[in-house]
């Protein structure tokens, strides 16, 4: 029986991928058990699944194909959801209606957990003319802000985290807006955002010509083309978006350029996708490929590595035909050009292994040497299926090989593409892995250098404590088992000290034989010149990249995990601030007196009132909550009244940044309904008593406004992790994991990641 290498492997495991009956009672027994329920699940479909479902199985076996999330938890429960990771959404028109049918579409994929990516350049800008109605339009940015709410409404619903990428073209007139809407850090918190920049737009930026906004054949201004650049290169070096996308380069290389025009993305960026598509998402994990790690003759089975791609490509072939599909559009699109994104993980433990410093020229020769066998392994399999099963619906083989992608493929594939057709139209991605590499032992994720070797995490234990673990990268775990206490090698690098022009080395390499695209995050130190920040994004349009996604430690995001020294708890006595904002290491006790307000609350439907009362305390002449009462006479409120009053009240005697009391409860969605309260829709009785606490709040002075967040700034918050060791990780984020509550978020393969539950923001 296979043994986790971590604590929190298994805790992974039975967490997120652990097939549990209704009640909890869990129905795999071990991990094996996963493998062969998802094996079992994939060979069905076979005419001979006998023949199949041992050779699936073997590739799952010790972690060296890792299926995605959805495929992992859904495959052979026999639930009806998708073991699709994420879509791109249908075309938005540009009218009112259509506007809000999308809309629904989307809350229908996320209800079933699929991430979704739209591009909102098809809306009309702020201030056109809206015919018919004698009105302006009020443009795409007020319709991402009702696609943020839906998001987090769904999310309040108890369904899983949400994901959603927003792509608007470099030429659209509300581009500049677009950039700069993420400064207000309240704001589209649910979305990923990048701008889809075009060859025409970088060939007027090197030849500093202007550039025309337009929509819909008018041009609405003239700019410089550096002048935009440079907007986007600001917003995303003081706040780490917008990304950016080169467009005209993705769909140039698309093997179906000929049939669809991509111009949005999933939400991490690894999947280019036209109107409707679905990303199928795997990984081989090169880990754990690799003989004789840390000797002269080490090096990674590549005749292992072709048989498991081969194995990989079937079973993932198979998933699109046992899936389920949250809309019909989706699954026509799905099996009539049968794409999958097959990726790695593991790349950097591997390259580490064989004796290469991640970054190197000798490195990226490797990657791009180990992607080619890949690649081409991919493309081989996926023509004996089409021999056997037959090609996806659209395949034409003239069009199909004269696309970018192919050209540089090996003759002998293009001559058998020729004769027998491709059973799947794109085959290769890379994927975030931060999940499923923690299951798989912690080992690198996807083609991102190791991020630490070591730090501590927080494991949540069956009885509710937590308990401290270190959690060690594979690749040094096998070194320290081998080698003891002995100073890791020269070649040992990671992502804090890796120069970005590596990783754009790196991801370039990658690139040249991934026929979809990759995540990937380019890690910049905060003290970083702006110029040369500027020169990483040029620098990955010259090098072929498809786009280019930077972190740079900042005030609007918080900082990313660093290594730290020895840390301790900082003395923070009763009244001491920082800002505004009080911090209490014990709560405080009650003065006789305090002044507050009684709040009338009448809910709808219901015979009695909610009476809010909320006191009020001064700190260092600074006015904070400290505590609520609940009262209503109807005594079905009762219990939880009752609750909530003492639950806030504990949560406002202990200081801080105590807004996301207000939050939580605004977000609480009520399945029942809820109700028309002075022309606004509130989603539930819980959502009416935190805008009621908003309300106090900010005529206290407390926080600025609605949805504002304190009124001194939050991103000045100081927080300690504590007995951080040498060596581990501390972070001073702006805020905590939505999942764990834990202040340990790092961005990996353009993602917010937490490093203590693994809950990750592209879903």
């Amino acid at each position: 029986m296979t043994h986790f290498t971590a604590a929190i492997a298994e805790q992974i495991w039975d967490m997120k991928y652990r097939f549990k009956a209704a009640d909890g009672t869990a129905i795999d027994q071990t991990i094996e058990d996963t493998w062969a329920r998802i094996a079992h699940d994939l060979a069905a479909v076979e005419k001979m699944p006998a023949d199949w479902q041992d050779r699936f199985y073997a590739a799952l076996e010790d972690f060296k194909f890792l299926p995605a999330g959805r495929i992992t938890a859904g495959a052979g429960t026999a639930r009806q959801v998708t073991l699709f990771n994420c879509f791109v959404m249908g075309t938005i028109p540009d009218s009112m209606g259509g506007i809000f049918e999308m809309l629904k579409e989307a809350a229908l994929t996320m209800q079933q957990g699929g991430g979704i990516g739209y591009d909102f350049s098809t809306i009309r800008p702020s201030g056109a003319d809206v015919k018919g109605v004698a009105a302006d339009a009020s443009g795409p940015l007020s319709f991402m802000d009702v696609w943020d709410a839906m998001c987090r409404t769904i999310m309040s619903a108890g369904s899983r985290r949400g994901a959603m990428m927003a792509t608007m073209r470099c030429d659209h007139p509300d581009v500049m807006d677009f950039i700069d809407a993420k400064r207000d850090s309240a704001r589209l918190r649910m979305f990923n955002m990048s701008v889809l920049i075009t060859d025409d737009f970088m060939a007027a930026l090197k030849a500093g010509g202007s550039w025309d906004l337009r929509f819909d054949g008018k041009v609405y201004r003239t700019i410089q083309a550096r002048d935009l650049w440079d907007r986007i290169m600001t917003a995303t070096f003081e706040f780490a978006e917008p990304g950016v996308i080169f467009i005209d380069r993705i769909n140039a290389a698309n093997n179906l350029n000929y049939c669809e025009n991509i111009s949005a993305t999933n939400p991490c960026g690894e999947q280019p996708l036209p109107p409707y598509g679905a990303c199928l998402l795997g990984s081989i994990n090169l880990a754990r490929l690799v003989s004789d790690p840390f000797e002269t003759d080490a090096a990674l089975d590549e005749t292992a590595l072709e048989d498991l791609v081969t194995t990989a490509v079937r079973m993932m072939d198979n998933v699109i035909d046992i899936s389920n599909f949250p809309l019909p559009e989706q699954a026509a699109e799905a099996r009539a050009k049968r794409r999958i994104g097959l990726g790695i993980t593991g790349l950097a433990d591997a390259l580490l292994m064989v004796g290469l410093r991640y970054g190197s020229d000798k490195a990226a020769r490797q990657t791009s040497h180990w992607l080619h066998r890949i690649a081409r392994a991919a493309y081989l399999a996926s023509v004996d299926l089409a021999r056997e099963k037959g090609a996806f619906a659209l395949f034409d083989a003239e069009p199909f090989l004269a696309s970018g992608a192919m050209a540089k493929m090996d003759q002998d594939v293009r001559a058998a593409i020729a004769k027998h057709g491709i059973r799947n139209a794109l085959l290769t991605s890379i994927a975030p892995t931060g999940t499923i590499s923690l299951l798989a032992g912690n080992v690198s994720s996807g083609i991102e250098p190791v991020f630490a070797y070591a730090y501590t995490r927080k494991v949540l234990q069956k009885d509710g404590t937590r308990t401290e673990e270190e959690v060690v990268d594979y690749a040094v775990q096998l070194w320290r088992d081998k080698y003891g206490a002995a100073d890791l090698p020269a070649h040992f690098v990671d992502a804090q000290s890796l120069p970005p022009s590596e990783h754009v080395k790196m991801q370039a390499a990658a690139q040249k034989w991934i026929d979809s695209s990759i995540s990937k995050t380019i890690n910049c130190p905060a003290d970083i010149d702006f110029d040369a920040f500027k020169q990483v994004y040029l620098l990955a349009w010259d090098s072929g990249c498809k786009g280019c996604t930077t972190y740079r430690p900042n005030d609007v995001t918080g900082s990313v995990l660093t290594v730290s020294e020895p840390a301790s708890e900082p003395a923070v006595t009763p009244g001491d601030t920082q800002g505004d904002v009080v911090y209490m290491s014990e709560p405080l006790d009650r003065p006789v007196a305090l002044e507050g307000n009684t709040y009338k609350l009448k809910w709808p439907g219901s015979e009695h009132a909610i009476y809010l009362t909320i006191n009020d305390i001064m700190i260092n002449g600074h006015r904070r909550p400290f505590e609520v009462f609940i009262n209503s006479k109807n005594m079905e409120h009762y219990a939880w009244t009752v609750a909530l009053t003492r639950m806030i009240s504990a949560v406002f005697r202990r200081g801080g940044d105590v807004s996301f009391v207000v939050e939580e409860l605004k977000a609480v969605f009520d399945p029942r309904g809820g109700a028309w309260m002075d022309g606004k829709y509130i989603p539930s009785i819980l959502a009416a008593l935190g805008g009621v606490i908003e309300r106090h709040l900010v005529t206290t002075g407390f926080i600025e406004g609605e949805g504002m967040g304190l009124k001194s700034d939050p991103r000045q918050h100081v927080v300690n992790l504590g007995e951080a060791q040498s060596g581990a990780q501390a972070v001073r984020p702006s805020n905590a994991c939505p999942s764990c509550g834990q202040y340990e978020l790092r961005m990996i393969e353009g993602c917010m990641t937490c490093a203590s539950c693994g809950h990750s923001k592209c879903g």
